[in-house]
Parts: C-alpha cells; sequence; structure tokens
C-alpha cells in the first residue's frame, strides 16, 4: 500500500546542512549496526509540506545520512538498549526476491517440528494478480537453507521457495500464528460467497484446511486480517478492518470495524475492542497482561492523513477483557502492520522501512532497516527473526528471542 517518492527528491527537501553525526555508543557497536543521534535532526532547515514529504513518502534518511548507507548497517540504534536486543554480532541477509510479485507479504509463521518459515503473497495486489479471482498463495522456506547463508548479504537462489496448496484453499489468507501444533489462518475473504474466516492448516503433506469460524451469528466478517493467542487464557483474539473492500475484493462491509474474541472450547463468539478505523495487526506481552492493537487507518480508501498510524495498548483483566486503551506508539514511516513481542517485553512491529522497536513503556530503542515496506515479520526461535518485503525476503539473527506461546507450537 505504500506509494514511493523518490530519497533523492526528499533529501533534497529536507536541505543539504551538515549536522553533527551521532555521538558514540557507551558501549561497542556492531559491525552492521550504527547509532542515529535523534537531536542531529531536531531542527532542520527546512520542513516540507505534508503535500510534499508524508506517511507514504520515503522513508526517513536522517540528515548526514544515505539510503544506501542506511542499507549496509541496517541495525539502527536509537537508544543504547538496543544492543541488548541486536547482541555483539547481528547478521542481516537478503534470501529470495521476485521481479514484482510480493510473495513475501503477511502471515510470516514458524512450524518449529520441521523448521520451517510460512508465508503469504500479498492479497489484491495488481502484481499478484490476487483478491478476486485468484486467492493469494502460501508459501514456505527451510529454516536450514537459511542458517546455511546467514554469513551473506544476499543469498538470493540459494534458498528454495515452495509453494503449498492448501486443500480446501484458503481465500487470501492474510495473518497467521501456531495453533496446538498447526497454523491458524486470518482469511480476508473472497467476493460475496468466500466468507473470511479462521482456518487451521495442516503444515505437512497433504496440506488440508479446517475452517474453525466463519461468522459472527450468521454475519459475514469484513476481511479478517490478523490474530494472537492470549498466553493467559489461550483465546484467539483477531481483527477484522475492511482492506478486502478497499482491495476490490470484497464487498462493502456489514460490521464495524473492530477486534474479536474467540473461546475455541466454548464456541463464544465476542467483542474484545472497537473504536478504530482498520485495527491491524495483533499481539500480547510475554505473560498476557497487555494486548497491543495497531490501527492503520491511515490507508482506508486511499491515504487519510489525519486518521491514525499507532500502537494502542490495552490492560488484559483476569477474565480476558480489555481495558484502559493507552497510545503507545505513532508510526514515521507508513503503517504500524504487523506486531509482535519479544520475551522481555519489547514491542516490535512492520513498518514502511523496516522494524521498529520499543521497549514496554513506549521509547523507541532502535530499527532493522530493510528500506522497504515490511509488512510482516516472526521470531523463528535461537535469535532468528524472518521478515517479509513485499518483493524480497530477508533473514536476520539477534540475541533477542521471540514471545512464543509454546504450548500451541
Amino acid at each position: 500500500m505504500m506509494s514511493l517518492r523518490s530519497l533523492a527528491t526528499t533529501a533534497a527537501l529536507l536541505g543539504n546542512t551538515v549536522y553533527a553525526l551521532s555521538p558514540p555508543a557507551k558501549r561497542a557497536v556492531p559491525a552492521l549496526a550504527q547509532v542515529i543521534n535523534q537531536k542531529s535532526f531536531n531542527v532542520l532547515p527546512t520542513v516540507p509540506p505534508a503535500v510534499d514529504y508524508n506517511a507514504s513518502s520515503a522513508p526517513w534518511v536522517p540528515l548526514n545520512f544515505t539510503a544506501e548507507g542506511l542499507m549496509d548497517k541496517p541495525f539502527h540504534i536509537y537508544d543504547d538498549d538496543f544492543l541488548d536486543i541486536i547482541g555483539p554480532n547481528p547478521t542481516f541477509t537478503i534470501l529470495a526476491q521476485t521481479p514484482k510479485d510480493p510473495i513475501f507479504h503477511e502471515a510470516v509463521v514458524w512450524y518449529k517440528p520441521k523448521d520451517e518459515v510460512f508465508f503469504v503473497q500479498n492479497a489484491g495486489n495488481p502484481d499478484a494478480g490476487t483478491g478476486l479471482n485468484k486467492s493469494a498463495a502460501i508459501f514456505k522456506i527451510s529454516l536450514k537453507e537459511a542458517d546455511a547463508v546467514k554469513g551473506t548479504r544476499n543469498a538470493t537462489g540459494k534458498v528454495k521457495v515452495t509453494q503449498i496448496p492448501s486443500n480446501p484453499e484458503i481465500p487470501n489468507p492474510n495473518g497467521a500464528t501456531q495453533y496446538k501444533g498447526q497454523l491458524l489462518y486470518a482469511a480476508e475473504g473472497q467476493g460475496p460467497n468466500k466468507a473470511p474466516a479462521l482456518i487451521v492448516l495442516n503444515p505437512l503433506e497433504p496440506y488440508n484446511t479446517t475452517v474453525l469460524l466463519n461468522n459472527f451469528f450468521g454475519r459475514q466478517f469484513n476481511s479478517l486480517n490478523d490474530l494472537g493467542i492470549n498466553p493467559k487464557n489461550l483465546d484467539i483474539y483477531f481483527t477484522d478492518p475492511t482492506y478486502g473492500e478497499s482491495n476490490n475484493f470484497r464487498p462493502a462491509p456489514g460490521m464495524p470495524t473492530q477486534v474479536y474474541r474467540y473461546n475455541d472450547k466454548t464456541g463464544a463468539v465476542s467483542i474484545a475492542a472497537d473504536g478504530f478505523a482498520m485495527p491491524n495487526g495483533i499481539t500480547f506481552s510475554p505473560k498476557g497482561e497487555y494486548a497491543y492493537i495497531s490501527d492503520t487507518g491511515i490507508w482506508r480508501h486511499g491515504l487519510e492523513l489525519t486518521n491514525p498510524s499507532s500502537i494502542y495498548r490495552f490492560d488484559v483483566q483476569s477474565d480476558g477483557t480489555f481495558e484502559n486503551r493507552k497510545t503507545f506508539a505513532f508510526i514515521d514511516t507508513n503503517i504500524p502492520d504487523g506486531i509482535h513481542t519479544d520475551s522481555k517485553g519489547n514491542v516490535y512491529a512492520g513498518v514502511g522501512d523496516g522494524i521498529h522497536v520499543w521497549n514496554p513503556s513506549g521509547k523507541l530503542l532502535g530499527k532493522i532497516y530493510t528500506g522497504r515496506t515490511s509488512a510482516n515479520f516472526q521470531f523463528v526461535g535461537g535469535g532468528r527473526m524472518v521478515i517479509g518485503g513485499e518483493t524480497q525476503l530477508f533473514y536476520a539473527t539477534l540475541a533477542a528471542e521471540g514471545n512464543l506461546v509454546t504450548s500451541q507450537l
């Protein structure tokens, strides 16, 4: 959904004044990392109007840096605590790429028994040809092959990308998580007669699927987007924006844009939260005391700059309900799409230039810079992370461990 402007044009708009370089970090900086001094761009000689530079523009390039330089050292330190997250020797590798088909889009999910990662194509994207007449496809890679090339910056062609024929086909899958040893997808639906649904995929051949939920008391959902399992009660929480309609493969919505809760033991479906323009990513803190939900209403029917591009935090009560909504973060580049937490409660979001990382208080610690829209990513055990970048797939190794609901692996 990102409409990129020229990086060179952006740099020209922001002026050519040279500011002080980032101050030295208090600890050793790894070879693939660099310090970004936020104070160096607090005052700019020219600040362009929103019509020229906004959330849909090229990724932010701080003064005294270049887009190429930001990619050369993709771990950007905004706070010294980011060093604890990336560790002394992080790595960053391009695993695969396509000329234009965005097959590395969403639903990045780890299947631990075979150490494989699954991901899906962008539904409704013209370069994919998906949406109304053709469902977005599911693909996978082997992490054994990824581990073998982790010291290489560009390993394109060395890791096999395999398409998975789900049966029956999941109509436009978008979000995914581990579920009782299998994979659970949030499907956006396809046209008026293939309803959005929560669908379980057997990650082994013959890749058979089972519909878990496809309605709210007889009414179709809009176009399910993402889901997460609360580690406290193991209920499934999922978001329902209207991106299917926005991308012309779902009819006009018949429900508010809300977050739902599903108890797969009793079959109970209820509303967890509303008041969103476009609820998108959802995740929980390690102990389940907080829920994080992104609102990407800035992209609804085109670009609506005064709508949210934010992450909200809720307190999760002992009965699983949400209270005390709090604005956690506002995104500087495009939108916060997929969100996850690590084992220490730090929050990660896939945004318009890679992965942004905050501590539990909402302080920006750093970025894993891809230079492109990175809608989704996932921790995959052992300090590993796989990042979807639309037409590129990235692999990072770092010190942080993901927050995974181990009972579901």
